[in-house]
């Protein structure tokens, strides 16, 4: 459990330290969470973005796992290309037994490939690569798993948002293709508050389709920080029962 108390502390001095962040005049951050529809915009050119999520999913009766936390790091390139690396450390509770550890590291891009105009989407991709032995051993997987996913966006009027994607998976164990999609119509409630409500799964090749549902609201405290707080459930036998989510995302410029 110390690196869970590391993990902890370091979290604490992430929130104490980002509201010291200088007020830099850039549109609004843009957040690929709390949904599960990633969105097609770039972070700014020179920029870091950092994005934080706490949750708590419960699996099935007895089966709980803690994100503590995720989080997605994306560093702007120019006005088409981002990098990307996901870690995320996993608490998991199994009755009576108990597991810690990080999760494979995650590395990737995200591209635009085209802006909204008339009925075509602002479309983005985004390409990612899990490399094998990478994270805690018990988390390990035998094989680099790659994965990728079309972002789509439509605007629907000065508040309203229609998004939506496209995409495979590979989880390093098996040969067997993931196939996923999402679809999520979000509102601007208020110049700070944003909700939406989302309809996502996934469909292996060999297995029966996982579908699952969640909403949540965003808080924007100023144009680089915002909070968001989110829930789902599963639909389908073999998809979780319910999960709650937390986060906390900001940008930086990488040189000042």
């Amino acid at each position: 459990m110390k690196l869970l108390n590391k993990i902890i502390c370091l979290s604490i001095g992430i929130f104490s330290s980002i509201i010291t962040l200088a007020q830099d005049k850039m549109p609004p951050i843009q957040l690929d969470r709390p949904d599960q529809t990633e969105c097609p915009y770039i972070v700014p050119a020179g920029w870091i973005q950092m994005e934080n999520g706490f949750g708590m999913e419960q699996e099935t009766e007895g089966k709980r796992n803690w994100t503590l936390p995720t989080s997605l790091i994306k560093l702007g390139l120019n006005k088409r290309w981002e990098l990307r690396m996901v870690a995320t450390s996993l608490f998991q509770q199994q009755n009576p037994a108990e597991q810690f550890g990080i999760e494979p590291i995650t590395v990737g891009f995200k591209v635009n490939l085209m802006e909204e105009k008339g009925i075509l989407p602002l479309t983005s991709f985004i390409g990612h690569l899990t490399p094998a032995f990478t994270g805690s051993k018990p988390y390990q997987s035998v094989y680099s798993a790659p994965s990728f996913r079309f972002l789509m966006q439509h605007t629907l009027s000065d508040r309203w948002v229609l998004a939506y994607n496209l995409g495979a998976e590979w989880d390093g164990i098996s040969p067997e293709t993931r196939y996923l999609y999402t679809l999520t119509g979000s509102c601007a409630l208020s110049d700070k508050w944003g909700g939406y409500v989302e309809l996502y799964g996934f469909a292996p090749e060999k297995q029966q389709a996982d579908h699952r549902m969640d909403g949540g609201f965003t808080y924007l405290v100023n144009d680089n920080i915002m909070l968001d707080w989110s829930g789902g459930v599963g639909l389908t036998p073999d998809s979780p029962d319910y999960y709650l989510a937390f986060g906390l995302s900001f940008r930086f410029k990488a040189k000042r």
